[in-house]
């Protein structure tokens, strides 16, 4: 069986720094096996790798790097994430779900919500506490997206399957 593909957003490099250095300060290190990151789809087919990296390279040439706001943190019960906003980004990942629909799993046919994890996989009243320590400082801020990225996921960290840099 081809191993599935997973789709992210890659962000400007201060922006980046900023959620990686979140989560590595509070997401559980053993469990902490990837960068910083928002997922558009969580499993597209391996098998499907050229036709999705085809699509990829001809989205990302013609769409400009969309702007994200981080607007605020959201409980995942056993974790926190911060919140994007991005009609932008939203259309994107629209189109393309519009493209796969076929492929999409139960989980990407679902509403999007983007978000960055911070935090997961804890004890509730953990993710309770960083949640209130989090909100209590936070201020809204802007990023930007700069490149679709496609990973390979054989069960550990993620692969690089390839890099679309946003030029349109």
């Amino acid at each position: 069986m081809t191993a599935p593909l997973i789709l992210t957003l890659g962000f400007d490099a201060a922006s980046f720094a900023r959620l990686d250095a979140l989560r590595r300060a509070h997401f559980p290190p053993e469990r902490n096996l990837i960068p910083a990151h928002l997922t558009l789809f969580h499993a597209l087919p391996g098998a499907e790798a050229p036709a999705i990296a085809a699509t990829l390279a001809v989205c990302a040439a013609a769409a400009p790097p969309p702007g994200l706001r981080f607007a605020g943190l959201r409980s995942l019960g056993r974790g926190v994430a911060l919140q994007a906003e991005s009609p932008a980004l939203l259309g994107l990942r629209a189109g393309l779900a519009r493209q796969w629909s076929g492929w999409l799993s139960a989980q990407d046919r679902q509403g999007f919500r983007p978000h960055v994890t911070v935090q997961n996989k804890v004890d509730p009243p953990a993710a309770r506490d960083l949640l209130d320590r989090l909100s209590a400082g936070f201020t809204p801020w802007d990023a930007r997206g700069e490149a679709l990225l496609l990973w390979h996921y054989r069960g550990g960290p993620w692969e690089e399957a390839g890099r679309f840099p946003f030029s349109g």
